[in-house]
């Protein structure tokens, strides 16, 4: 009978079969050498960024606040109501009210020493009335304010217990930009999910960036020397650690710009910033030790920026600086000196190219607290000290 093609390959490979034993065909029994490869792929997942990540895991906290916050509401005749006749009438009718409200807000946080210190951002939970701080073993601890600063966008809190996990702080003025950075956090409340923080890995991108931002009730929080990352940082990641590949803290996560057009969608673009460590741990030392950084502060001059129209009129040679426009009588300003017209042009040796360099300068000092300030006088320049006077209780011109 003749076969076909599919007929021979077939009756060849039984003929090959039956000449070799089957046991030449099975795989190899695992030995020392195979265990070996699985070990090395495994030692080659563990790297400078796993092991950070395990040290640092369980020091850091999630941190759910409720902030009460008073609400004015207008009465909406009361500039109708108010002319004394209609008081015959009417009496002396309220001219609006207020209403107290709670908002709930959510945070990072780790832990700074074994017996329950925590830092977080005064934007996070520094105008809390409750704060329930959540630890990766998942237990929950009610939190009190020990300390807050506003300025610099720090807070100290405390839980009761002892023999808590925390974070060894880096020297933040050795850092280098290109290093690996490590962001940790409670990014849109995920810490609530599993008692666990969210990782994000980056580099150091810049530093030295100092900017300030609007707070509440106009005051200005002022961020000196930040360091940038594109470490992914969103909304829920304020008040956790940047930390380095040692697994120290490096800086506090803060500041992203994002897209979004609310906090809740904020998201990483790849632009963040941490207030640095050696900033963050002189503050908190000071709230430690029941200390008060007292910025309730005046300077007894307004500024005004020098416009090319001013620079003309003034004949100053460049619009450099910031211009002295009005100083008060007997106020700090004129008692060291400076007179109207007068161009600060650096603040402790630091130039002061814009207002915000100004800013950034004064609005980040306190009571008593001196500033070299260097002044161009006409053809001159000038050196002035001026100390920073507590604000006068009828008020007075800030900066």
């Amino acid at each position: 009978m003749k076969r076909n093609p599919i007929q021979r390959f077939l009756a060849a490979l039984w003929l090959s079969l039956a000449a070799h034993p089957l046991s030449m065909l099975a795989l190899p029994a695992p030995g020392p050498h195979s265990a070996i490869a699985q070990d090395d792929i495994g030692q080659s997942r563990r790297n400078a960024i796993t092991r950070a990540v395990t040290l640092c895991s369980p020091a850091i906290v999630g941190i759910n606040v409720t902030e009460t916050r008073t609400q004015v509401y207008r009465d909406p005749f009361e500039g109708f109501f108010s002319d004394p006749f209609f008081d015959q009438f009417f009496g002396n009718r309220s001219r609006g009210y207020t209403r107290d409200y709670e908002v709930r807000s959510l945070g990072s946080g780790f832990l700074i020493s074994k017996d329950g210190y925590i830092v977080t951002n005064d934007h996070v939970a520094g105008g809390a009335t409750k704060i329930v701080v959540t630890l990766t073993d998942g237990s929950k601890h009610d939190a009190k304010v020990v300390g807050t600063d506003m300025v610099t966008d720090v807070t100290l809190l405390k839980i009761e217990g002892s023999g808590f996990p925390f974070l060894r702080l880096a020297n933040s003025d050795d850092i280098a930009v290109g290093e690996w950075a490590i962001a940790f956090g409670n990014p849109f409340g995920l810490f609530d999910n599993n008692a666990k923080p969210t990782v994000t890995v980056g580099v150091v991108s810049n530093q030295g960036v100092s900017f300030t931002q609007p707070a509440q009730a106009g005051e200005v929080r002022v961020y000196r020397n930040m360091i940038q990352t594109d470490a992914a940082i969103s909304s829920g990641n304020s008040g956790g650690p940047l930390v380095n590949s040692n697994g120290e803290v490096i800086g506090v996560n803060t500041v992203i710009y994002s897209t979004a057009n609310s906090s809740r969608g904020s998201g990483s673009i790849g632009i963040g910033f941490a207030i640095p460590i050696n900033r963050v741990r002189r503050i908190v030392d000071r709230l430690k030790s029941g200390g008060v950084i007292d910025r309730d502060f005046w300077t007894g001059m307004k500024l005004e920026t020098i416009s090319e129209n001013m620079r003309k009129y003034f004949q100053l040679k460049s619009t450099d600086g910031v211009l002295v426009h009005q100083v008060a009588a007997d106020g700090p300003a004129e008692l060291a000196g400076i007179e109207p017209g007068d161009v600060i042009i650096a603040i402790d040796g630091r130039p002061t190219l814009r207002d915000e360099d100004v800013d950034i300068a004064i609005l980040d000092g306190e009571v008593n607290q001196k500033l070299a300030l260097t002044v161009r006088r006409g053809e001159q320049e000038k050196s002035i000290t001026l100390t920073l006077k507590k604000r006068p209780r009828s008020g007075g011109v800030r900066n």
